[in-house]
């Protein structure tokens, strides 16, 4: 690969099939641009800093953290600054106890598990719910230590809504410094969306009619003037095609012939959007 001409050729490619997210991509360069020319700084002997990597995802159900969180742990092993690249998920319930000293133990356990990949942890405010007297602020504490202890070859990423995740980090003002990236997954816009329908219908071999696009569009708009807050962008989408693929199939068996072009067409009639 000939990275004279476009050094950032693979980071592209590894984000070629991610719709927007224009300033993430961003963030993804500056911090392997950081990391080359340290290591030429380190070969002159001039000063060189290691970079932390531990992240913090904000951003509302739908739009792209855990698959962006995927996606860096087989980029940070490319770039050998994790020596596995795995990926581990976990929530609450995998890091906190029900008695005394258990917490601090399923957290390291954890950490262990996640040497030389990437912790992801959703919802991670969840950990601060409960008040003084909850397991989960135990847990925090453990996981800031592990941390501090493993920090070359293990990278904790923690995700959630952004409200919550701003309360979370005021509750906890140490949290903040240890966490250098602090990232936006904003909603996406309906063009956006429509993009994400139109490429999960043609990975699965389905294309929608005009009238079955028009219609999505339509729905899509005024699930955002409405804002609710549950509304999940890229999820409800995966929702919606996934659905229409099993109403195509119910109606296809109702016809005695049936062509190529109706095995690949989802229409207007198969986008039940009542329920979503």
């Amino acid at each position: 690969m000939d990275r004279d001409r476009d050094p950032f050729k693979h980071i592209e490619e590894e984000f070629s099939s991610f719709v927007g997210m224009k300033r993430l991509k961003q963030r993804v360069k500056e911090i392997y641009a950081t990391i080359v020319i340290n290591e030429k700084r380190k070969e002159l002997g001039l000063t060189s800093t290691k970079q932390v990597l531990h992240m913090l995802f904000k951003g509302n159900p739908g739009t792209g953290k855990t698959t962006v969180a995927r996606k860096l742990a087989k980029i940070y092993f490319d770039m050998n600054l994790l020596s596995k690249g795995h990926f581990i998920e976990a929530e609450r319930a995998d890091l906190v106890g029900e008695y005394i000293g258990q917490t601090a133990q399923k957290t390291r356990a954890i950490i262990q598990k996640a040497q030389g990949g990437i912790l992801f942890i959703d919802e991670a405010y969840s950990l601060a719910r409960g008040g003084e007297k909850d397991f989960g602020k135990e847990a925090i504490d453990t996981l800031v230590k592990q941390m501090e202890d493993y920090g070359n070859d293990f990278v904790l990423i923690l995700a959630g809504y952004p409200y919550e995740m701003e309360r979370f980090l005021n509750l906890n003002p140490g949290l903040k410094s240890r966490f250098p990236f602090i990232l936006d997954f904003e909603d996406y816009e309906v063009d956006q969306l429509m993009e994400i329908a139109r490429q999960m219908a043609s990975e699965r071999e389905y294309q929608l009619t005009k009238e079955a696009e028009w219609k999505l569009r339509a729905y899509l708009y005024k699930q955002q003037q409405e804002t609710t807050r549950n509304f999940s962008n890229a999820r409800c989408v995966r929702n919606i095609i996934e659905h229409a693929i099993r109403l195509h199939a119910v109606r296809l068996l109702y016809k005695s012939q049936v062509t190529s072009e109706d095995l690949i067409l989802l229409t207007g009639s198969d986008l039940s959007l009542d329920h979503q």
